[in-house]
């Protein structure tokens, strides 16, 4: 990849949270970066808003993850905007009811695998095919899945099966110099670790880590932005980014 060719990133989940997080670091350093999200219109204008009145460059593109032909547009309009795609950041992802796995629903099991797994595989293979000489593939993963905590039974599940493909897909892309991570955040400070959790399960939580706090979307997005950019010695590597609980 010459030197001179505009890094650009595609960042799914990238409306809210620690994509949207992700979003303006890449684009603070001169990434353009495609931001892609489900179906939050008023999110992804927001996060449009906020990035290009710091300077940056960015679109959003509206994509359901587990849909391979949506995915596949995603790219092109990338593409066709910017010239090319160089770093991908998958970290769109649902979260289950907690629920202990003798009380799963399948209907849950399902939706919560569609988006996960097969989201995730569908990114990787257009990351794969797509991702220019030089690139970097990150994907997101979850401390939980080494902390095994009951109720995560759904997730963690679904994030094994990312972290697998992730080191898969890192081997079968020798010879590309392109890295290919997962970085798995700890209990972080998002709407979606805050949804259905009350304050004493919060403070519990919070209090795990040796830094005795729980974690900003920045924390995640300097590991991020890290992978992402001078980390080309980091690769089919899974970075446990949660203060230290495990």
């Amino acid at each position: 990849m010459s030197t001179e060719q505009t890094r650009v990133a595609i960042i799914t989940g990238g409306s809210r949270g620690i994509g949207r997080e992700a979003a303006q670091r890449l684009a603070a350093q001169g990434f353009p970066v495609v931001i892609n999200y489900a179906g939050n219109d008023a999110e992804a204008t927001a996060a449009v808003e906020a990035i290009t009145s710091a300077g940056g460059r960015v679109i959003a593109h509206r994509a359901d993850v587990s849909e391979p032909e949506a995915v596949a547009g995603l790219f092109d309009v990338a593409e066709q905007e910017y010239g090319g795609v160089d770093v991908v950041v998958h970290s769109a992802g649902v979260l289950n009811a907690l629920k202990p796995i003798a009380d799963t629903d399948f209907d849950e099991f399902d939706r919560v695998h569609r988006v996960n797994v097969r989201g995730t595989f569908a990114v990787a293979q257009q990351a794969a095919r797509r991702v220019r000489d030089g690139g970097a593939i990150i994907t997101f993963s979850t401390s939980v899945l080494g902390l095994s905590l009951p109720g995560y039974g759904v997730y963690a599940a679904t994030k094994g099966a990312v972290e697998a493909i992730t080191m898969i897909l890192a081997r079968e892309l020798r010879g590309r110099d392109v890295t290919v991570n997962t970085v798995a955040p700890g209990p972080t400070a998002t709407e979606l670790f805050f949804d259905g959790k009350d304050e004493q399960t919060v403070a519990r939580m919070a209090a795990q880590p040796p830094l005795e706090r729980l974690g900003r979307p920045d924390d995640i997005a300097e590991a991020v932005a890290f992978l992402a950019g001078p980390a080309r010695w980091v690769n089919g590597q899974t970075l446990r980014v949660n203060g230290g609980i495990a």
